[in-house]
């Protein structure tokens, strides 16, 4: 188990509750969450310790008025920026599932220099974000549950053939929020992912 320290810092006018393990000046890695989840679950389902105990610095987020982050007027846009301009090296792998890989994906098209790679795990969004998506052109995992009913596998085939160089893994009997169903392939895959960058 790798130690995880609570952080609290404050971009603009929002108060922010962070995660954080993994060694300082190692390969940044945000993570943020879905709409009934929270920073949290990535301590519960152990991935904060495979990212730290595989040599990463992981950085898990409660966006304003989730988790143990309260609500807030600024953009969710403008609080990604701060926390990696305070919180990394600058050009983090973000990771975001569900409502959170909506907002990697619109982070990634409104801000391609600030990040290095991308993993959307059943990301919503897809299709109004249609037309920009072959903006995006860091390296990019995609990660769906097979049995995905929140954001069909539909949205994947869209984002594999508009983002040049995707990759996509199915975890088959998975539903929408496929790395709690099965959450040591998710985070074999991820791995991968990641080494690859290397």
């Amino acid at each position: 188990m790798s130690d995880i320290s609570t952080n609290n810092i404050s971009v603009g006018p929002c108060a922010l509750h962070l995660l954080v393990a993994g060694p300082q000046g190692a390969r940044d890695i945000v993570l943020l969450h879905g709409l009934k989840f929270q920073a949290a679950t990535w301590q519960e389902l152990g991935t904060l310790d495979v990212l730290a105990e595989n040599g990463c610095h992981a950085i898990a987020l409660d966006m304003p008025g989730f988790g143990r982050s309260p609500a807030c007027v600024e953009e969710q846009d403008t609080v990604l920026r701060g926390i990696i301009s305070r919180k990394t090296a600058g050009k983090p792998v973000i990771l975001g599932p569900s409502m959170g890989g909506r907002l990697a994906l619109e982070f990634a098209i409104a801000h391609p220099q600030q990040i290095s790679a991308l993993i959307l795990v059943g990301a919503v969004g897809v299709e109004e974000n249609r037309k920009r998506l072959a903006e995006i052109k860091v390296p990019t995992l995609l990660v769906w549950g097979g049995e995905d009913k929140i954001s069909p596998l539909a949205n994947s085939d869209i984002l594999l053939t508009e983002i040049a160089g995707s990759k996509r893994t199915i975890i088959k009997g998975a539903p929408h929020p496929c790395y709690l169903n099965q959450p040591d392939t998710f985070h074999a895959v991820v791995l991968d992912f990641l080494d690859s960058l290397s």
